[in-house]
């Protein structure tokens, strides 16, 4: 089991070793990001073989909107620290139990984020074709 220290982060701390962080603010509370947001929870590993595994399950986690569920606040949505640890660690125990499963959907995972960010790459190449040809008629 990935051994971790999940803790509130602040701005100014530099952290060593591996670490992920997880936004606790706004409606995308539990997004993972490998670099630190403003308002975010910092998960400590050990190895980066950890680091990669756990931000999957957190990826996971927070497209299927599983966080919304523990959000508190009217006006701007938040996940408190005792809240995410409850949740996150059995998650964590799950999905160390069905590693095998986890690893293949974290390798198609991989692949399609891959994929998307090549489709994205090349919608934006459609677009500055598409503005550069109608900017010639206003060269005209």
């Amino acid at each position: 089991m990935p051994n971790f220290i999940v803790k509130t982060h602040r701005k100014d701390v530099v952290y060593s070793g591996n670490q992920i962080y997880i936004l606790n603010k706004g409606l995308n509370s539990g997004k993972p990001q490998k670099e630190p947001f403003t308002n975010s929870f910092v998960i400590i590993f050990q190895n980066e073989e950890d680091a990669e595994t756990v931000y999957w399950l957190a990826y996971s986690l927070w497209k299927a909107k599983f966080w919304h569920q523990s959000l508190c606040g009217s006006v701007i949505p938040f996940l408190r620290l005792p809240e995410f640890k409850k949740n996150f660690n059995p998650k964590v125990s799950e999905m160390i139990l069905d590693f095998e499963m986890h690893q293949k959907q974290v390798n198609t995972l991989m692949l399609l984020e891959q994929k998307e960010q090549h489709f994205q790459k090349n919608l934006t190449l459609i677009t500055e074709l598409k503005r550069a040809i109608l900017h010639s008629y206003y060269k005209k």
